[in-house]
Parts: structure tokens; sequence; C-alpha cells
């Protein structure tokens, strides 16, 4: 299954939690055994399906609580705030948060942090029995909600090394990646028919049904992999920027992020494809939603493929390659007035980015040390949420003052600039051969 480097890594050990600890005398230390199959590693399938309820729950959530706000302000200025209200508090506490997940239990943080979001859907559902239309409530339930999702990220990544062996690190990241696109794809329209049948009140009883479902299929995962923790910084301050001064230091690492996020900030179009659907490919609302479904179905399928034969070699200028074919998917998407033709550029974009997703994260937990992955993993996410946020931005602001196909055309080159200008900047990250080369 995919990529198997000739050894398995000999400082694995324990982690000092008491209820994580299993026997020393685990056969899965033992390097001269051949691995299990990824699906029969301990722990694995219970750990993906716990994060599934948990990323389905957030997507009926989102689009059910944007629904309501709307439905009671009927102001489109209401949307940015429910955006604002989650994103804020999240970028706040995202330093800090990579800071608690090195020096506690990264499993009970994920618990604490899906119990305090399904606190939040019983909040909301409380507001929807109540016919609440105090949107500022609605506000501080989300702020809650966002400061949760800043300990879940950091967490989550930083738990997944410790649960598989080094050795399908790769694959069960593919994989990982990969089912998560079904919540993403399934989940919104789900919000829907849960609102249209029962209201908020019924979709909100569903969300918190998803996390006590996530809860309840974390609890057996054990953590079986973690390399000794060493010494942290003496200051807080100095704890929570160890992961931005780690990343500066490492070439790999920061290549990968900054390309990234300078390729989604240039060269995202999802903020334009309501524009497309609607004034360049007159499909309509139900286009709109096949262009969207289409990102998202490209980005499964090449997960899906990626978690069984993975990237065997060169894996670094396959990053860059593979953002490159992003950036010309968008392109073609830009310049196109045939429906079919801009379906098939989303969908290539799509596994295009899900290439780049893959080969990002699989450098970053490799090439980080066990006690770092929290700190780093949270900056990763401070850079790549904010380009998301910011790209579209960019997207919509572009399309006002030039029109929407110019903003396409500018981020589509800009992201092939980009590509050009990083394999010059970060020629390491470029020659990186095998995945485990990264150590």
């Amino acid at each position: 299954m995919g990529w198997q480097p000739p050894y398995f890594n000999p400082l694995l050990v324990k982690l000092a939690d008491h209820d994580d600890m299993t026997s020393s005398t685990d056969a899965s230390f033992n390097t001269t055994e051949p691995l299990l199959p990824l699906h029969r590693q301990s722990g694995f399938l219970s750990f993906l399906l716990s994060r599934l309820a948990a990323v389905f729950a957030m997507q009926i959530q989102a689009i059910v609580v944007a629904w309501q706000v709307y439905d009671i302000t009927r102001d489109p200025m209401a949307l940015a705030y429910v955006g604002l209200a989650q994103f804020l508090p999240m970028v706040l506490l995202l330093l800090p948060a990579g800071d608690f997940v090195d020096r506690f239990s990264r499993k009970r943080i994920l618990q604490i942090s899906w119990l305090v979001q399904g606190l939040c859907s019983a909040l909301l559902l409380t507001l929807s029995l109540n016919s609440s239309h105090n949107v500022g409530g609605y506000y501080a339930v989300l702020a809650l909600f966002g400061a949760a999702r800043a300990f879940t990220g950091p967490a989550l990544q930083s738990l997944l090394p410790n649960i598989v062996p080094r050795a399908q690190l790769a694959s069960a990241i593919a994989l990982n990646s990969s089912i998560m696109k079904i919540a993403v794809i399934a989940g919104p329209l789900l919000g829907g028919i849960l609102y249209g049948l029962g209201g908020g009140s019924l979709a909100y009883s569903v969300c918190l049904g998803c996390f006590v479902v996530a809860l309840v299929l974390l609890l057996p995962v054990p953590i079986r992999y973690a390399e000794a923790a060493k010494t942290l910084e003496s200051t807080a301050v100095k704890r929570f920027t160890a992961g931005i001064r780690y990343i500066r230091h490492q070439p790999i690492i920061l290549g990968a992020i900054s390309l990234d996020l300078f390729a989604v900030l240039l060269g995202g179009v999802v903020a334009l494809l309501p524009i497309y659907a609607q004034e360049v490919l007159h499909v309509g609302p139900e286009g709109l939603g096949a262009l969207r479904s289409a990102i998202a179905v490209g980005a499964l399928l090449m997960g899906l493929y990626l978690g069984i034969r993975g990237i065997k070699r060169r894996a670094g200028l396959v990053m860059f390659m593979a953002v490159a074919i992003f950036g010309i998917a968008n392109l073609v998407f830009a310049f196109s007035t045939i429906f079919w033709l801009s379906l098939i550029a989303m969908l290539v974009a799509g596994a295009a980015d899900m290439i780049s997703v893959y080969v990002r994260m699989t450098l970053i937990q490799l090439a980080t040390p066990d006690e770092m992955r929290g700190r780093v993993n949270a900056v990763n996410m401070l850079f790549i949420g904010s380009s998301n946020e910011l790209g579209e931005f960019r997207a919509g602001s572009m399309a006002a003052w030039f029109g929407a196909v110019p903003a396409a055309i500018i981020g589509g080159v800009g992201t092939l600039a980009v590509v050009g200008a990083w394999m010059k900047l970060f020629p390491t990250l470029r020659q990186v051969d095998r995945f485990d080369d990264a150590r």
C-alpha cells in the first residue's frame, strides 16, 4: 500500500499519558514483524469514523446556522459575521492551542474540544426551540465553536502519527483526507434536507448526536506511536512561537506551506463560481451546485487513489507539478464558456489540490519531531486557513474591480508564477525524493 521506507523508526516510544499507555511488550514495537494492513491497525478505523461523524456535524451545522441567521436578518452582512465570529477566536487561539497539544494528551484535548462543540450544538438547539430572533446569541455560540475548533485542528493532525506506524502515515493521510470529502459533499445536502423536514431543532439534534458518536468512537483508540518528549521552552511566549521558529529553519516545511498558501490565495476560484454559473455559463443554481461538487469529487477520487497507490518517488517535484496543474485547470475554467468543460476543469483542480495537500501534510508530519507537531500543525492551520479566507476576498474584490473572468485569469497566471518562483527559492523541497527523506 503506497511507498514503504526501508526501515521502521526505532525511536518510537509510548506517550506518558496513563490512560493511553499499552504494554511495553506490544508487538507493534517489534520492528522485525511485518506491518499489518492499514485498515487492521488498531484504532485507525475507529479514529477515521470518529472524525467523519464530527465533520458531518460541522458541515450540517454550518449550512443550517447560516440559513437561520440570514432568515432572521435578511442582511448579507450577517453571513459575513457568521464566518467572522468563528474565524477570529480560532486565529487568536491557534498558537496557544498548538502548545497545549504538545504538552498534554492529544486524545484528551480532542475529546474536550468535541465535547465543547457538541455543547454548541445543544445551545443552538435551545435557541432554535425557543424561536429566538436574537442573532447575538447565535454569534456568541459560534465564537465558542470557533474557539473549540482552534484546539481540534492541531490535535487531529498531531494525533494521526501517534495511531499508525510511520511507514503507513502517507497512506493514512490520503485515506483520511479523502473520506472527509464525503462529509464535505454530503453534509450540506443533508443539512438542507434535515432543515426542510424539521427545522433547526432536527438539524441541531442530529449534530449533537454526531458529536456524541465521535466521542464514543474515539474512546477505544490507542496511542501507540510517539517520540520521547523533550524539554519545552521556559516561557509561554517562546512555547507559542516555537512552531514559527521551527518552520523558518526548515526549508522543506516552509516551502510546502507557503507554496500552498500563495497558490490558494491567488488561484482559488470558489468565490467566483456563483458569478460564472449565472453570467458566464448560464446554468443556474443547479449548475453552481455541480461545480462546487466537482471540486470535492475530484479531491475524493484522487485521495482514494493516493491512499491505495501513494507517491513512491519525486515527492517534491510531484507537489510542484500538482500546484501547476491546479493553476492550469483554473485557467481553463476562467476562459471556458462551456459547462461540461468547466465541470472537468473543476474536477481536475480538486484532484490536483488533493495531491498538493497529501504531499504537504505528509512532509510536515514526517519532517516534524513529535514534540513539535502540535505547534507546527497550528501554524500550518493558521496560514492555510487564512489563505482560504483571504483567497475568497482576493477573488471577490478583483472581480468587483476588473470583472470575474479577468480575476480568474490573473489568479491562474499568478499560481503558475508562484510555482516557478518557489522551485528556485526552495530547491530542497523540489529535490525531495521519498517522503522519508524529509526527516
